[in-house]
């Protein structure tokens, strides 16, 4: 598949999922709605066999290889979600080897989670490594079959599935939903969800939601070019640290976003916090940055129906408690409307 996915392919990513997928379905807290003067709900991704929605893209791409792909094997690329993903689906797909290059300062639990998968892990240093380097070598001299996190159409098709499962899930509770946002880092559930809600939803609202650190998908939109951020930010989302949008994934989102929100990590706290106390649910910082900036009032709610995604729970239990220990909920009035 080249370009962008269509309705059809996102359809049929959807079908290749049901089999392997946990149902998740749209949760709602009163407390919640009352807080931020609107509906909100919230898709709970966490509740995937590998705690994040990276599953679905890893799935639609590598259930997809030949058997002669398989016996040569696969590598990723990843700080830990798409990685745990891909070794995952390597493995269930018979995959001969499965090789995962992580950073060195990539969350203990997903190293050994992604290792328990079966997966070789690769150290690198995110700062200095050249990452296309990596991936000519590991393709050319390995000849392992590389799975992108994000800038590929059935990554991006598998990542769509999110919205395309959320809009159904509203309709049948006859809800209509006025906005969707997600986490953003190389941009593909974001654009993802764009391309499903253009064809099921087209007068939802589409937000993605970056850490101020690492705001290149803002910056890109703004600049109308991809541009690329310092990798010398300081943030606790250690899943959204991309440096550059993806050339795919820009060229759907320039079209298709309302617009990005940037976040701080308190926000990303005040999500955590949130997501256990109402719904029970454990979600990693990034994994709760969306949920988080609707509740501080980065986004205007006020008397609409929002639908956010909780993109992932895999984090080290020190550090889980460690920043949720002393967060609550702030007022979100007056809104602060980023763009």
């Amino acid at each position: 598949m080249t370009g962008a996915p269509d309705i059809r392919q996102i359809e049929d990513a959807a079908r290749r999922l049901a089999p392997v997928l946990r149902k998740t379905w749209l949760f709602e807290s009163e407390r919640l709605n009352t807080h931020i003067g609107g509906r909100l709900l919230v898709k709970a991704e966490t509740l995937q066999p590998t705690g994040s929605f990276k599953i679905r893209g890893a799935w639609n791409r590598i259930s997809r290889l030949s058997p002669g792909e398989l016996s040569r094997g696969v590598f990723a690329l990843s700080s830990g979600n798409h990685g745990l993903a891909v070794a995952w689906a390597a493995r269930q797909a018979g995959a001969r080897r499965i090789v995962i290059l992580m950073p060195v300062d990539a969350p203990r639990t997903k190293i050994e989670q992604t290792r328990a998968f079966g997966a070789e892990i690769i150290a690198y240093d995110r700062r200095t490594a050249d990452r296309n380097a990596l991936v000519a070598q590991w393709r050319n001299d390995q000849g392992l079959i590389y799975i992108p996190a994000f800038d590929d159409a059935e990554i991006i098709a598998g990542a769509a599935t999110v919205a395309y499962e959320t809009v159904q899930e509203a309709a049948a509770s006859d809800i209509a939903i006025d906005l969707f946002t997600a986490p953003c880092s190389g941009g593909g559930l974001i654009a993802g969800s764009a391309l499903a809600l253009r064809s099921l939803s087209p007068k939802t609202e589409i937000w993605g939601v970056e850490p101020e650190a690492y705001d290149d998908t803002a910056r890109s939109l703004s600049a109308g070019e991809r541009v690329a951020v310092s990798a010398s930010g300081k943030t606790i989302c250690d899943a959204l640290l991309s440096l550059t949008p993806g050339e795919l994934t820009f060229t759907i989102n320039r079209k298709s976003l309302s617009g990005i929100v940037r976040a701080s990590d308190d926000d990303a706290r005040v999500g955590m916090k949130a997501a256990f106390e109402e719904f029970g649910l454990v979600a990693e910082p990034s994994g709760a940055l969306a949920l988080g900036a609707i509740l501080t009032g980065r986004m205007d709610v006020q008397g609409r129906t929002f639908a956010v995604v909780l993109s992932g729970r895999n984090v080290d239990l020190d550090l889980y408690r460690r920043e949720i220990a002393d967060t609550a909920l702030v007022d979100p009035s007056p809104a602060r409307l980023a763009g």
